[in-house]
């Protein structure tokens, strides 16, 4: 077979399969199709199909077909990462800066901490930190992992609750957006590099410059016109910072940041956001299975990745649920507010998945690393609704406060 039809095998495979376990399994409950296709992803990855069946793995993922995928993967991602910064609105946020501020602070201060304390103790064993990173930037890149909040399944998840549109849901998309910037902040941080610090001063400058000339064209051309410029703008932005060394997705996340999203129709974004998980997102999800490793070494497998991905989840879920909590008490919330909130914010899946992708691109992390961090991803987002559902029917009360 020629690689076209290898390829479009593989299409079916990344189609039908997640498609079939969720409908037909109903696993709505516990997890929508999105993490049903994360979650695929890794078992027709190497370490699961491929160590089963080595012959058909090799088949269908040859290196053809794996460099076909990775270009749609990548396109398909700066896309998802453009338009979450566009839908990153502060304004609500500044409004309640206070209450905002210390929930936000404390709800990714405190996994981020304990986060850190996990990746300091699995330094302790060779075989997780990349081989280009330092033992900082190892610690606090899977320290942010376990603090990340990933705002466009969080939308989903509260759609799908229906309390998006209550100001249960306008108060927790507040905190996850101020904690979004804060993410980005520090993988900026982890990815200075001082061999190219003039490459990427030149670049934020230039990009600075740009930006304010961006906002002045977007005004005085029509809307059709803008979704052109924007698509431009994203390739060259994303360009920019892959050139100075940050990383193409950072550079997506930065031309969706300096746009407004009123100068867009919503429902328009909203079509765009979900045709770009329906149609594209799952190859980047199979992309991702493809990078995932088993092995650390000295004949440590499944069971030494589960225990570290178990660990990191014990430090994400319990430092969550401390750092809102101790925002409740401050803020003087009702009882089981801050509950609700805490396992609201546990939603990870794609923005860690990203997340983790850059630092492995970057050789800050391991295989086995990026794959514990998956693990931990899924885990979190799959214990969200199961554990809120039952606290919607008891908290009726708690989901009009507007904070």
């Amino acid at each position: 077979m020629n690689t076209t039809e290898v390829f479009l095998i593989a299409m079916l495979i990344i189609f039908s399969l997640p498609y079939l376990v969720w409908r037909l399994g109903r696993t709505e409950h516990v997890a929508p199709l999105v993490v049903v296709q994360i979650v695929g992803g890794i078992l027709l990855g190497p370490g699961v199909l491929g160590a089963a069946f080595p012959d058909y793995y090799r088949f269908v993922f040859d290196p053809q077909v794996i460099t076909a995928l990775n270009g749609v993967a990548w396109w398909a991602v700066m896309l998802f990462v453009w338009i979450a910064g566009i839908e990153l609105d502060l304004r609500q946020a500044w409004t309640h800066r206070r209450e905002s501020s210390i929930t936000a602070g404390l709800a990714l201060g405190a996994p981020l901490a304990l986060g850190c304390v996990a990746a300091w103790a699995m330094l302790a064993t060779p075989g997780w930190i990349g081989p280009q990173a330092q033992r900082w930037q190892f610690v606090l890149g899977v320290g942010m992992s376990c603090a990340v909040t990933a705002l466009p399944i969080l939308i989903l998840l509260m759609e799908k609750l229906e309390i998006l549109r209550r100001p249960i849901g306008q108060r927790i998309l507040r905190y996850a957006s101020l904690d979004d910037i804060a993410i980005w902040g520090v993988l900026a941080l982890i990815l200075l590099d001082w061999t190219r610090v003039g490459k990427q001063a030149a670049f934020l400058a230039l990009f600075a410059l740009a930006s304010l000339a961006l906002r002045r064209l977007m005004l005085r051309i029509p809307e059709r016109d803008r979704w052109y410029v924007g698509l431009i703008w994203l390739a060259a932005c994303a360009l920019g910072a892959d050139w100075s060394g940050l990383h193409f997705m950072v550079g997506a996340f930065l031309a969706g940041a300096v746009m407004d999203s009123h100068w867009f129709d919503q429902d328009r974004l909203d079509q765009l956001r979900h045709h770009v998980l329906l149609v594209m997102m799952p190859v980047f999800f199979l992309s991702t299975g493809l990078r995932t490793n088993w092995d650390i070494g000295a004949g440590s497998g499944f069971a030494t990745v589960f225990l570290a991905a178990g660990w990191l989840l014990l430090a994400s879920v319990a430092g969550k649920l401390a750092g809102v909590h101790a925002a409740g008490r401050i803020l003087g919330w009702q009882r089981g507010e801050a509950s609700l909130i805490g396992w609201l914010l546990q939603t990870k899946a794609l923005i860690m998945i990203i997340f983790a992708n850059i630092l492995l691109d970057k050789a800050v992390i391991t295989g086995a690393t990026f794959t514990a961090l998956l693990l931990m991803a899924v885990g979190s987002t799959m214990l969200t609704v199961p554990v809120v559902t039952p606290m919607l029917r008891r908290l009726e009360a708690v989901l009009g406060r507007a904070g």
